[in-house]
């Protein structure tokens, strides 16, 4: 007898079908798998057969084949041993339901016990599109109850699985959740009015933060770099529930989630060291899983001490940057993953961290401060927006006794640009300035006459590139955004292109 059963594997984050057929005939006893799965997935037999002992199924004189189709695509993980032995069980007509109504995924433990699993929402997702329900470990319930609409039926035993399916014991289904997702509370976010002085670099972490530009922070040591950036998540805009769900499934791959905290209700923020390696920055591995990139997918990398990182490392953001995905293509697999992230970053000027100080001298040469910029190229310094100096504080800002603005009254500006670009592109596929390509830059950033001619001069004088071009454009977009205008102004541009000069002026003007 020949059964099937249905799973899922997932390719990045894509969920694929996987159709588990099991043929038991007399003979010598054996037990082989079959379906290019790995180590791991290979050894659910011997799990599955101490499972079975310990559930009174006994496999005598059976041999017993195991496909997972299809056969030409890798297999990988435990979560196909619950899967693998139902399909098992019906082929020993030890169970009799309707089998082609379920998705089924799970680890086995050695006593029959069903344990958690990484990567569930996306299998849940896949089941909820094809019109199926999901068997699952009770522990995977809570994550994979966030597809509105699938009917889940949380099991923790091999044996309640047997019972469920033969129709001698219900199982309490859950039905994904309904309503609007709840974001949780910012009361434990450091607040932005922590930070004395530093008037230009809020502003300009305000506008990146609004339309979603590259920042690069640029200053002396110990001036509020890291606790500027530290700072972003209290005023970045809430995540939709479709924004929501993508970043969770990324955690959920990656095996990040908990139980109590199954659903990722804010906007990440990741700051890797500089000793990151090109692996753990953009993913991949003998085993594929996101990087950082992609655990960063709609909220904020901080990369500190930014030419600290390898070059080959950050140089590899360049292309994510553009197209808001990374695609890692090796010899055994081939994988994409999403990576539409705020990239923040923040340097000293030259090696010893001094240069322009008014307060101390720097003591590097030439060749040093030449060294230390070139290990940032040209092209990914243009694919950063806004470049902002942040330098010493004044004792008088330190000590003084006014209260500076909160992190809530930033984010409240930050909510109501966000909002004004919704709604512009509210028929394309995009949702913040920064993403709008060539032709949308020509339709949406109409300039006024003195604007433009500002722009014309700025383009002459610094030479800048076409990419630079419409990055100010973008820029000045969002600064006309949180003003509240309709056309770009002369004063919006005058601050996108300040923005654009700032890494210059301090690296060579001192």
């Amino acid at each position: 007898m020949v059964s099937k059963v249905l799973s899922a594997g997932v390719n990045g984050i894509i969920p694929y079908e996987v159709t588990i057929e099991s043929g038991v005939s007399p003979g010598l006893p054996s037990f082989t798998v079959v379906g290019l799965g790995d180590t791991v997935t290979k050894e659910s037999r011997e799990r599955i057969r101490v499972a079975f002992t310990h559930c009174g199924v006994r496999l005598m004189n059976k041999k017993i084949v195991v496909n997972l189709a299809p056969a030409d695509m890798k297999k990988e993980g435990a979560h196909y041993d619950l899967p693998m032995a139902v399909s098992v069980l019906a082929a020993l007509d030890l169970v009799k339901g309707d089998l082609s109504r379920f998705v089924m995924a799970g680890e086995l433990a050695l006593d029959g016990s069903i344990r958690k699993i990484k990567g569930i929402l996306p299998l849940a997702e896949w089941a909820l599109e094809n019109g199926l329900h999901l068997i699952c470990p009770s522990e995977n319930a809570s994550e994979a109850s966030f597809v509105r609409g699938l009917k889940i039926f949380p099991v923790s035993h091999l044996g309640e699985v047997m019972a469920f399916l033969n129709g001698t014991r219900a199982v309490t289904p859950l039905t994904g959740a309904e309503g609007q997702l709840e974001m949780g509370s910012d009361d434990d976010l450091p607040d932005m009015s922590e930070i004395r002085g530093q008037a230009v670099a809020k502003r300009a972490m305000e506008v990146a933060v609004a339309g979603r530009h590259n920042i690069l922070m640029v200053g002396p040591p110990g001036t509020g770099k890291t606790m500027l950036a530290r700072r972003i998540p209290s005023i970045l805009p809430p995540m939709s529930r479709v924004e929501a769900l993508e970043v969770t499934k990324v955690y959920s791959v990656s095996g990040l989630l908990s139980e109590r905290d199954p659903v990722k209700r804010r906007r990440p923020f990741r700051a890797p060291h500089h000793t990151i390696s090109d692996v753990g920055l953009v993913g991949g591995g003998h085993r594929p899983r996101p990087g950082e990139i992609s655990l960063a997918h709609k909220g904020v990398l901080f990369l500190d001490e930014f030419p600290e990182f390898k070059k080959g490392t950050i140089e590899v953001l360049r292309q994510p940057m553009e197209s808001k995905e990374i695609h890692i293509t090796r010899a055994a697999y081939a994988v994409k993953y999403p990576s539409d992230f705020l990239l923040v970053a923040a340097m000293n000027p030259c090696p010893c961290g001094y240069l322009g100080d008014k307060a101390r001298e720097c003591r590097c040469s030439p060749s040093d401060i030449f060294r230390y910029r070139r290990k940032i190229s040209g092209p990914l310094l243009d694919r950063i927006d806004i470049h902002v100096e942040v330098p010493r504080v004044e004792y008088r800002e330190l000590k003084g006794e006014w209260q500076e603005e909160d992190s809530a009254s930033v984010r409240r500006r930050v909510i109501r640009a966000a909002a004004v670009q919704r709604e512009r592109f509210k028929k394309r596929p995009l949702s913040f300035n920064a993403e709008m390509p060539a032709p949308l830059v020509k339709k949406y950033c109409p300039l006024t006459t003195e604007a433009d001619r500002l722009l014309e001069g700025a383009v002459k004088e610094y030479a800048l590139s076409a990419r630079s071009y419409h990055r100010i454009l973008k820029v000045a977009r969002t600064i006309a955004d949180m003003d509240e205008r309709e056309k770009i102004e002369d004063v919006h541009i005058a601050e996108a292109v300040q923005h654009r000069r700032i890494m210059d002026d301090v690296l060579e003007n001192y």
